[in-house]
C-alpha cells in the first residue's frame, strides 16, 4: 500500500536555503508565482506531502506565515495543462483574493482557484491547508465561470455536500490511492466540484457569466454525454439536471450550436460500438453484450442503426476484421 510522497519538510534544509526551496516546491518554470515569506531568515518552517487517487493530487501543507501571488504576467506563462485547486483551510486565518475580491476563510468554507486567473493566498503566523487539484479540461467549465463561482460557493445549497466530501478525502488517504475504487471516487469528486461551480455561477442577474455558460454548454454536455454513453437512461432530462439547465433552454443552445441531442448521441454510440467491433479486445463480448456497453437497450435496434449508418451488420462487420476471435454466444 503507498503512503504519502513527502514534497517538502525544510526542517532538513539550511536556513539560508530555506526560501528557495519553498519556491521550488510551490513553483517551477511553468506555474510561475512571486512568493512573500513573514520569516525568510529566522524561523521559516514548511512540510508539503502528497497523494494520488485515480485522477486527483491531493495535498497538505503546513508552514508559517507567506503570501503567494500569481499576476495577469505569470498567468500568461502558464503550464499546458492548468488545472483548478479546491483547497480547505485546517489551520489558521487564510487570506484569498481573486476576481479582485479580497476575502478572508476559516475551516469551513471552500477556496477554488484557477490556475489561468491572477489570485493571491497565504496565512500569517502558523498555518496549514488541503487541496484537490483537478485538470481544467476534466472539470469543463470556463475561466470566468470558476472565478465568479468562487467568489460565492456559500450560496450554493451543496456547499456543505462537497465541504463534507472533501474533508473525507483526506481521513485515509493512503487507503483511497490503493483502493480499486479510487478511479470511481475522482469522478465522483470531479462531479461534485462542477456542480457546486456551476450551481454558485448560475446567477440570472450576471447576464455575461449565464452568457459564458452558455457558450461552453455545447462543450460541457458532450463531454458528460461521452462519459455516460454506456448508460441507458441517459436522457436529455438526466443531461439538462446535470447541467443545471432546463430541456428547453438545453435544446435551445444546442440547436444554435448546431447539434441535434438524440441524433449526435445515436452518432457517438454507433461510433464507439464500431470501434469495439474491430478491436480484439472486445472479441469476448456478444454483440448484444457489446450494444448495450454502448448504452442500446435492444439488440435488434441497435443492428438496425448500425446497418443505416454503416451498410453492414455489427456481426459481419466484426466477422471480416483482421485478428478476429470467435464470438461469445449471440454474436
Amino acid at each position: 500500500m503507498g503512503g504519502a510522497v513527502l514534497l517538502l519538510d525544510l526542517d532538513g534544509v539550511p536556513p539560508r536555503e530555506r526560501v528557495e526551496a519553498f519556491h521550488h516546491a510551490m513553483t517551477d518554470t511553468s506555474v510561475p508565482n512571486r512568493i512573500r515569506h513573514e520569516e525568510p531568515d529566522t524561523g521559516m518552517r514548511a512540510r508539503f506531502e502528497g497523494w494520488r487517487i485515480g485522477g486527483l493530487d491531493l495535498f497538505d501543507m503546513r508552514s508559517t506565515g507567506f503570501e503567494v501571488r500569481r499576476t495577469a504576467w505569470h498567468v500568461r506563462r502558464h503550464r499546458d495543462r492548468p488545472v483548478v485547486s479546491v483547497s480547505l483551510q485546517t489551520r489558521g486565518t487564510h487570506r484569498a483574493e481573486t476576481g479582485g475580491r479580497q476575502r478572508v476563510l476559516g475551516p469551513s468554507d471552500i477556496c477554488v482557484f484557477h490556475e489561468l486567473a491572477p489570485r493571491a493566498y497565504g496565512w500569517s503566523g502558523q498555518g496549514a491547508s488541503r487541496a484537490v487539484t483537478l485538470d481544467m479540461a476534466d472539470l469543463g467549465l470556463p475561466v470566468e465561470a470558476v472565478v465568479h463561482a468562487s467568489l460565492r460557493l456559500r450560496a450554493s445549497p451543496l456547499h456543505g455536500l462537497v465541504l463534507s466530501h472533501l474533508r473525507c478525502l483526506f481521513h485515509e488517504p493512503e487507503r483511497l490511492q490503493a483502493d480499486p475504487g479510487a478511479a470511481a471516487v475522482s469522478r465522483t469528486t470531479v462531479e461534485l466540484v462542477r456542480a457546486l461551480l456551476t450551481s454558485a455561477a448560475w446567477n440570472a442577474d450576471d447576464a455575461r457569466v449565464r452568457g459564458t455558460m452558455d457558450d461552453s454548454l455545447p462543450t460541457r454536455v458532450m463531454a458528460y454525454a461521452r462519459r455516460h454513453l454506456a448508460d441507458p437512461d441517459l436522457t436529455p432530462e438526466r443531461i439538462a439536471h446535470a447541467h443545471h439547465v432546463s430541456v428547453r433552454h438545453l435544446y435551445a443552445v444546442l440547436a444554435r450550436a448546431g447539434i441535434g441531442l438524440e441524433q449526435w448521441l445515436i452518432t457517438e454510440r454507433l461510433e464507439r460500438a464500431r470501434h469495439m467491433l474491430g478491436d480484439p479486445r472486445w472479441a469476448h463480448l456478444s454483440v448484444g453484450a457489446l450494444a448495450a456497453r454502448c448504452g442500446f437497450t435492444s439488440h435488434s435496434h441497435f443492428t438496425r442503426r448500425f446497418r443505416a449508418a454503416y451498410g453492414t451488420t455489427p456481426s459481419a462487420l466484426r466477422r471480416h476484421r483482421p485478428d478476429t476471435r470467435a464470438e461469445g454466444p449471440g454474436g
